[in-house]
């Protein structure tokens, strides 16, 4: 190739990258210009669902644009994943990520598309703590009583969850690690069938978002044997933590965030993470974030990715020592 050509060559792709900067820099400053679409991989009324409605609620008039919120679920919220990181990175298209994001990985052997580098994180919405229950009928009073009985029987303790991989399944896991005991996993496809075969006393116990089950808390038909964070929950503030009870490295929560496809300009991510920590210090969302349990927690981009990284690498060790897979 000559010289000349050489020439050619560089100087077009000098001016291509001196072009970009300040085209991306207008593009924030205008962005957004539009409605902006969120993907929540469940279907409406659920938990990810409501608190993605609450603060793009609130992040909209911040924008100056309006949410849609796009429910996609199935395929263990794949389907919504492998939707947004095919999508166009310029900000319009946003996806609603909560504990699957960190574990599919782990527990599908064919994913279209990679959570740890597909996407860009946006910012931390927040996350509510788990909580142990069993039957009123169960013979356990206390989460070592739970624990003793499984270290002696392991082949009589069983717990159900909303599906494999998902929070309370992973809790359930850990739970087991700490207290170095056995139980039978029972997937079923939502937390509602499970509740009802733990009421009916077909399960020994679920580890379980304790906004689902405050109803037959509160009617004493299920009793909560310990939380499974380190702070408690404001739900249940009378409730021992598991580690107050002996049982440490145990922090289980379901948590929510929000993601962008991989290539969204820094620029666009800074403007909806402002408007993410804007929603999340409204008194408004606070205290509605509260009555659901979830204590909502603002950061940065770069914070919410050291989060998911962590979260990653911890439940994909967790998830090859058990031998867990979803297809």
């Amino acid at each position: 190739m000559s010289l000349s050509r050489l020439r050619t060559i560089f100087f077009v792709a000098t001016t291509a990258v001196a072009c970009a900067t300040p085209l991306q820099s207008a593009m924030a400053e205008t962005y957004p210009e539009q409605s902006i679409n969120i993907v929540v991989p469940y279907s409406p009324g659920g938990g990810v669902d409501i608190v993605t409605r609450l603060v793009t609620k609130r992040m909209s008039q911040e924008l100056g644009q309006s949410f849609i919120v796009d429910n996609r679920p199935g395929a263990g919220t794949n389907i919504g994943m492998a939707f947004v990181a095919r999508a166009k990175p310029d900000g319009y298209t946003l996806y609603t990520a909560s504990n699957t994001f960190t574990t599919n990985k782990a527990l599908y052997s064919k994913l279209t598309f990679d959570p740890a580098t597909d996407f860009t994180g946006v910012g931390k919405i927040g996350e509510a703590p788990l909580v142990v229950v069993v039957a009123k009928e169960s013979p356990f009073h206390t989460l070592k009583e739970l624990v003793e009985f499984g270290q002696k029987h392991p082949a009589d303790l069983t717990f159900g969850t909303a599906g494999v991989g998902s929070s309370g399944h992973m809790a359930s896991e850990l739970l087991l690690r700490s207290g170095n005991f056995k139980a039978l996993h029972i997937p079923y496809k939502g937390g509602s069938p499970a509740i009802t075969d733990l009421l009916g006393g077909r399960l020994s116990f679920m580890s379980i978002n304790p906004l689902e089950v405050i109803s037959h808390i509160n009617a004493g038909t299920l009793r909560p044997l310990a939380v499974l964070n380190q702070a408690g929950t404001p739900l249940l503030p009378d409730l021992k933590t598991a580690e107050k009870q002996g049982f440490t490295g145990l922090d289980a929560t379901v948590w929510w965030g929000i993601v962008a496809p991989a290539g969204t300009t820094e620029s666009v991510v800074k403007k909806l993470n402002a408007a993410l920590a804007v929603a999340l210090k409204d008194p408004e969302v606070v205290d509605s974030l509260h009555k659901l349990g979830a204590e909502p927690l603002p950061g940065t981009s770069e914070q919410f990715k050291a989060f998911l990284d962590k979260e990653t690498a911890v439940l994909a060790e967790v998830i090859k020592a058990a031998g867990i897979k979803a297809d």
